[in-house]
């Protein structure tokens, strides 16, 4: 029996998402995609793929019914999906869990409310991984690390064993991060990084090697 589903947000992250739903779907069916809601009042009305923005983020209360998924997603604003997640203050019984059927996950993770972990991502032991964390495709975790709540992990992103990403913290695309580090809290990581010693909470990180830059400066991606 499938279940309905609202996505919170109607941009580039909830087109993945729908067709990550898709590709669920066509496995074993799971969800009905009720359509999108999006705190952009121009947006409302508006058809994605195939799915009506249906109002503002706050009519998910009128839908008690349906699980959820917050598709938003960027280095300026990495703790968006904590955010309007307290926001909205909803049960964590009612966010869904979306894992692609092309990622490969080691039997035995703990993977919390809310995270989404998209096509060709790679989990290679047992671990926990928190809640509204998102994964994008092929993602590399391996053993012993631990991925705290609303951390962003974007394409290619590498964590060796025993690396532990703080909440809200947000790695960019292809960033790579040596074994038994600790990212910081809040911490922003440039794409392409090469991180080799930890970095501490709420600092922005890039180059080859990774050193301190003075401020969040659009190095993510």
């Amino acid at each position: 029996m499938t279940r309905p589903l609202l996505l919170i947000g109607a941009g580039g992250l909830a087109r993945e998402t729908m067709a990550a739903v898709a590709a669920v779907n066509a496995v074993s069916p799971r969800w009905e995609l009720l359509g999108l809601l999006d705190a952009n009042t121009a947006r409302h009305g508006a058809v994605v793929d195939g799915a009506t923005v249906l109002g503002p983020v706050e009519a998910v209360h009128d839908h008690p019914d349906a699980e959820v998924l917050i598709c938003t997603a960027s280095s300026r604003d990495a703790g968006s999906r904590l955010r309007i997640a307290a926001e909205l203050g909803l049960a964590n019984g009612r966010y869904a869990t979306l894992v692609h059927p092309a990622a490969s996950v080691a039997a035995g993770t703990e993977i919390g409310a809310g995270t989404m972990l998209f096509a060709g991502c790679v989990v290679t032991a047992p671990q926990r991984i928190g809640e509204f964390v998102l994964a994008m495709p092929q993602v590399l975790l391996t053993h012993d690390d631990e991925v705290g709540d609303g951390v962003t992990l974007a394409g290619r992103v590498a964590l060796a064993g025993a690396v532990r990403v703080g909440t809200g913290a947000y790695l960019g695309a292809g960033a790579l991060v040596r074994e038994g580090l600790r990212i910081g809290e809040r911490a922003l990581v440039g794409m392409g990084a090469v991180v080799l010693q930890d970095i501490p909470d709420g600092e922005t990180w890039a180059g080859v090697p990774a050193r301190k830059l003075p401020a969040r400066i659009g190095v993510a991606g």
